[in-house]
């Protein structure tokens, strides 16, 4: 907070100081490595003095400028959450960046996010935040992605070096036609792209798993198109996308914004685990079950549009063989495709 604190205090705006106590944010009770819980715990330090908060003119959305725009996407990035470069507007990258503050730390429910910031979400980001993992005794460096809140955060050490909005699976069925690249399931063997016709289901299963895969650059699959994908459970990964609305919308994996995903691959490495709640069950409990594989098109020509068709999800979809994705050799230059997963 020293970096911002005297922008502010020289602009003659200082309210009085504001005792700091413990509060947390839907925290669950429960001990142990396994202890249910449905939010992370965000806690306020007690060992960081009280501080001078500032308030804010008004409230503050997309499309707003200036010195106290600045001030607050500072104040997120040393959060650990990234609204982007801290330029003083507040366009779509801070307005995610946003939205996972709500989430996470505000407790609002997804139906209800505004994407704005208020006085009172102003006066709680000044205080001194610590965001805990729910597994602190996991993998050295580990993620975690609760699906509820549609957020996910990195951690090394404990501590949380990265705070993001996602967007997940939908849980839907959909059939459409696919570029799969050379290396992916469904054309492990091939030197060129394919186009197939395959149907799936949008959904993102709990767990604990382990990144196990990461390519640069732009990369089609059965399940779309991805940018730098870190992958964790098969087909499924954290990869950037153009689109990451404040819903689940993806055939499955985790999308992240395309400027956070353009450094994602440095802050994780093969290895690391990756815990996955789904609001239902504590990962543990179900282990670390693969995907619902996809199935061919049994509709599916070579004149099929590549408009998406969900259909009525259905119990019982019929899997192909499960055949663990192999690295792949130097990706092929993009196509046009512009589905993503």
């Amino acid at each position: 907070m020293n970096r911002w604190f005297p922008a502010m205090a020289a602009a003659g705006v200082l309210i009085a100081v504001v005792a700091v106590g413990i509060s947390t944010s839907d925290s669950s009770s429960g001990d142990g490595p396994n202890a249910p819980s449905t939010t992370p715990q965000v806690v306020v330090d007690p060992s960081i003095a009280p501080v001078a908060k500032l308030p804010l003119s008004q409230t503050f959305g997309r499309g707003a400028a200036g010195p106290e725009i600045k001030l607050i996407q500072d104040r997120l990035i040393e959060l650990g959450f990234d609204p982007g470069e801290p330029d003083g507007a507040f366009g779509g990258r801070t307005q995610q960046a946003v939205w996972a503050f709500e989430k996470l730390v505000m407790g609002t429910p997804r139906d209800q996010l505004t994407g704005k910031v208020t006085a009172e979400m102003w006066s709680r980001m000044q205080d001194p935040l610590v965001i805990k993992p729910r597994r602190p005794d996991a993998t050295r460096n580990h993620t975690e992605i609760y699906l509820p809140e549609q957020v996910m955060v990195v951690f090394r050490d404990d501590a949380a070096v990265l705070v993001t909005h996602i967007s997940s699976g939908d849980d839907q069925e959909w059939c459409e036609e696919v570029t799969i690249d050379p290396g992916e399931r469904g054309n492990e063997e091939g030197i060129e792209p394919i186009k197939e016709g395959w149907c799936g289901l949008s959904w993102t299963p709990g767990g604990v798993f382990k990144f196990n895969r990461m390519v640069p650059g732009r990369r089609e699959s059965q399940l779309g198109g991805m940018y730098n994908p870190v992958y964790f459970n098969y087909g499924i990964a954290v990869h950037g996308a153009h689109e990451v609305p404040e819903y689940p919308a993806s055939h499955g994996c985790i999308r992240i914004p395309m400027h956070i995903s353009d450094y994602f691959q440095t802050l994780v490495a093969k290895g690391d685990q990756v815990f996955v709640w789904d609001g239902v069950k504590e990962p543990e409990e179900y282990g670390s079950p693969p995907p619902r594989f996809n199935w061919r098109d049994p509709n599916y020509t070579t004149t099929t549009s590549t408009t998406t068709t969900v259909v009525k999800p259905s119990t019982t979809p019929v899997p192909t063989t499960a055949v663990p994705p192999t690295a792949p050799a130097t990706p092929p230059a993009a196509t046009s495709t512009t589905i993503a997963p």
